[in-house]
């Protein structure tokens, strides 16, 4: 999801909030053959792996006990450039701890593509200016479809990534599109380091566009537009892949609005398989600013899940309303927020085209941190950018961390940003 979308180190002491309830490649240097760096993939999938190994559990409530600190944030400055690309639209992020580099894909749909970087927490900052220092570029690689080449313009949207050790390969996802310019189907599809295609996953036809452009009307199905595919995760075993919809399907709920929210689905593939399988619905809350005029654009959406646990996630809802004055530096439109999110217990509704009427059980979730709560050094809000992605992160400081990214739609009023978490408490450490 694009909101607001237009075309054309060291620190003294960590702020701490917890609920205690709970762009043109140039044709030269983009060959991964002559990139300066080797490829060093690997992530959430090794991150999961690593973690069942270590006897890795989320509590019975974790929603009681996770606490998030503030460890500093990284931004990089809009018009940056690697290997003959514009850095941004960064909307996922995995990292590798057998490497201690990330993977990050950008939704740039002239030019699909992922980067291979390192972060160094060390160099994070609590301040509105931290800088880029710790954030380093290693390699760019093209997204490429079954005929072996790019992707013609437009013709996908990649919004997700994250890497199966197991198999050593990437899943990625499309979100799709519905608008007066075409419809396409959002994608679930598997490709190898070197970005060329696998397979793909077979995503129902409920979810498919059908109908008139905008989704309002009698008899229409499927996925809004900007609001499909825009999340992963792999389950701590590495068995299951989890795609979700960053609102309800048409013919389930409206989109997100000031007055209420939409219910998301929740799919899941069995990975040896490739097959379909549970699906759930997520409760998307409402858009938390309301639009200073009639007709302002709001939205608020599901963007990217970890799993913690059997069905249990963290997941980031990212509200956006165009000319908000949120917190911070700069007022960016964004709110965001991170959830405790437990499927154990809702219905499985993969049997149901439509849950319009049904009686269901929904995931549940529990509020862990809102990001406008955060604070820098010099006691400024934190200024949240368009936070699309969500990744377990190095040990630092002995304890645990999540990293997020924010997409910056290549608009030079957003952000770039890294933000870092430390995990105080409620997951157990790795050994």
């Amino acid at each position: 999801m694009k909101p607001g979308w237009k075309t054309g180190g060291p620190q003294s002491r960590q702020n701490t909030y917890s609920n205690p309830r709970l762009s043109n490649i140039a044709a030269s240097g983009i060959n991964r053959r002559a990139h300066n760096y080797p490829m060093k993939i690997i992530t959430a999938a090794a991150l999961a792996l690593a973690i069942a190994t270590a006897g890795f559990h989320a509590p019975a409530s974790a929603s009681e006990h996770i606490v998030l600190n503030y460890i500093g944030q990284q931004i990089v400055p809009n018009k940056t450039r690697f290997n003959g690309t514009l850095i941004g639209g960064l909307s996922s992020l995995d990292y590798n701890p057998a490497t201690d580099r990330y993977l990050a894909i950008s939704d740039d749909r002239s030019n699909a593509r992922f980067y291979e970087l390192s972060l160094d927490l060390a160099l994070f900052q609590r301040s509105a200016t931290p800088g880029m220092d710790g954030v380093k570029f290693h390699s760019v690689t093209l997204l490429r479809g079954p005929d072996g080449n790019s992707f013609e313009k437009n013709g996908l949207d990649p919004e997700a990534l994250r890497f199966d050790r197991a198999s050593n390969r990437i899943y990625w996802s499309s979100e799709g599109r519905r608008g007066i310019f075409g419809f396409t189907n959002p994608a679930v599809r598997v490709m190898n380091p070197d970005g060329s295609y696998v397979s793909d996953f077979p995503v129902p036809s409920r979810y498919f566009p059908d109908g008139s452009n905008m989704g309002i009307f009698p008899g229409d199905k499927g996925i809004y537009n900007n609001l499909a595919f825009e999340s992963l995760a792999i389950s701590l075993e590495g068995r299951t892949l989890y795609t979700a919809t960053e609102n309800g399907l048409v013919q389930d709920s409206p989109p997100s609005s000031v007055v209420t929210g939409s219910r998301a689905r929740i799919l899941s593939f069995d990975i040896a398989s490739s097959r379909p399988a549970e699906e759930y619905i997520y409760p998307v809350g409402p858009v938390v600013f309301a639009p200073s005029s009639l007709g302002g654009f709001a939205t608020n959406g599901l963007t990217d899940f970890i799993a913690i646990g059997d069905r249990q996630f963290i997941t980031i809802e990212r509200s956006f309303t165009l000319g908000a004055l949120t917190p911070g530096s700069i007022a960016t439109g964004f709110t965001v927020r991170l959830f405790y999110a437990d499927a154990r217990h809702a219905t499985d509704v993969s049997g149901m085209d439509s849950i319009a009427g049904r009686n269901i059980q929904l995931v549940s979730k529990t509020l862990l941190l809102d990001l406008s709560k955060l604070k820098n050094i010099d006691g400024s809000a934190l200024a949240a950018g368009n936070i699309e992605g969500i990744t377990f992160g190095p040990i630092f400081n002995g304890k645990r961390t999540i990293i997020l990214v924010a997409d910056n739609n290549f608009a030079p009023a957003q952000l770039t940003q890294f933000i870092a978490l430390e995990i105080s408490s409620g997951l157990p450490p790795n050994p």
